[in-house]
């Protein structure tokens, strides 16, 4: 029947696009080994970008550029009619000296590749590669977003949304390898996945003085020293106790002299939030603990607040239908698929979420003796076995979805 054939045909597609992504394994290493050696900072990426436009340049498909940053997209259109999935990685590194003694070490001084968005970058370039092949086979368009400045608010996802990037998509896929989770396994979760954030700048303004003389100064160490023990009762006496938040304190600069009050001081918050209510609750009472200061101590406060990346909510549905697309692939490298629960970073990717429904899903990529190489630490490694991993899966997700959609269309 018409039916089978056509089943038939949709496995054969996707069993051809894995045996041709294996064979790409080496090619994947390269590029990111190279990409690893090469880091950049959030909009800074300039070789970075042009690296990635000149891998596209043999493929007849135009690159498009998108946004403030060096972000770009390609369009993959199929030869018959069907949905628009994008599909996204990110470029860019951080301002991190490398503690890694590897043949591909950052060779750029305090700039390094600590969050894996190399390997993000090298899969989806040889994914988009074998996409583009068989494009006349598809019923539909991929769009493979290349996205600058995960890591610096604003981020690069805000800036590419408001330029366009998601004109005419239905979906949004991505993925993020994480040296938590055992190389092998798919982690994913549906609803409120990880943590919306904001940051501050707090700036506190007394009156300096002689230490042998207290009483004619007003002393900004004392007031901030109040305050950040104060904020630390947002999260336990404000936010509901089945909700989840955290606000952290991770700068206070009053460096000075043992024997001189110091004038002013300032502080450096992290806020997280796992609902957008709870960020409207949490920003109030730092603005309000910041007026009981003014009050309390007799001090001037300057508060430089950004409410930056929302909580990143996945569609259900589509991520539902993603991890059955990798489950029917029967990839022999994906050990285990399994919930793996709300994570606690927070991911610019949620500004596509936003948008449009979506999913974001997790690459293990933990190295095989079990050490403890976190992301964002100047010794992050990760397996490379995951990079092939993760062409696998969010190939055979995007097949799954292109072939699922069209039929139902």
């Amino acid at each position: 029947t018409l039916s089978s054939s056509s089943a038939a045909s949709d496995v054969y597609k996707r069993q051809q696009l894995m045996q041709t992504l294996a064979a790409d394994e080496s090619e994947m290493l390269a590029i990111r080994r190279h990409l690893h050696a090469h880091p950049e900072i959030s909009f800074h990426e300039k070789q970075t970008a042009a690296y990635i436009k000149q891998y596209y340049a043999a493929m007849n498909v135009p690159v498009t550029p998108c946004g403030e940053g060096y972000g770009m997209y390609v369009d993959i259109q199929g030869g018959q009619p069907g949905p628009t999935l994008a599909l996204r990685a990110d470029f860019d590194a951080l301002a991190i000296q490398e503690d890694n003694d590897l043949s591909f070490k950052s060779q750029n001084p305090r700039v390094m590749h600590a969050c894996g968005h190399d390997a993000h970058t090298a899969y989806l370039l040889v994914l988009a590669k074998e996409l583009i092949k068989i494009k006349a086979k598809l019923a539909g368009t991929i769009r493979i977003i290349h996205q600058p400045a995960e890591e610096v608010s604003p981020g690069g996802a805000k800036g590419m949304v408001a330029a366009g990037v998601l004109e005419g998509v239905d979906n949004v896929l991505g993925v993020h390898v994480m040296s938590s989770m055992p190389t092998g396994l798919i982690g994913y979760h549906t609803g409120a996945t990880q943590t919306g954030r904001a940051n501050f700048t707090d700036t506190i303004i007394g009156k300096g003085g002689h230490a042998s003389m207290p009483h004619l100064s007003n002393d900004a160490i004392v007031a901030g020293s109040y305050l950040v023990t104060a904020l630390q009762t947002i999260v336990s006496r404000r936010v509901d106790p089945f909700d989840t938040a955290s606000v952290t304190i991770g700068s206070f600069d009053g460096a000075g002299s043992f024997n001189a009050i110091k004038q002013d001081v300032v502080l450096k918050g992290d806020v997280r939030m796992m609902k957008e209510t709870t960020r409207k609750t949490i920003r109030q009472q730092i603005v309000t603990m910041n007026q009981g200061l003014e009050t309390m101590f007799g001090v001037k406060t300057k508060l430089d607040y950004d409410d930056n990346y929302p909580v990143l909510m996945n569609d259900a549905t589509l991520t539902e239908n993603a991890m059955a697309a990798i489950k029917a692939a029967n990839i022999p490298e994906i050990k285990a698929i399994k919930d793996t629960g709300v994570q606690d970073p927070s991911e610019d990717f949620a500004y596509f979420a936003q948008k449009v429904p979506s999913s974001f899903f997790y690459i293990g990529c933990q190295l095989p003796d079990g050490s403890n190489h976190p992301h964002h630490s100047p010794d992050f490694m990760m397996d490379e076995d995951a990079i092939l991993i993760a062409a696998k899966a969010v190939g055979a997700a995007a097949l799954g979805y292109l072939q699922s959609e069209s039929t139902t269309r």
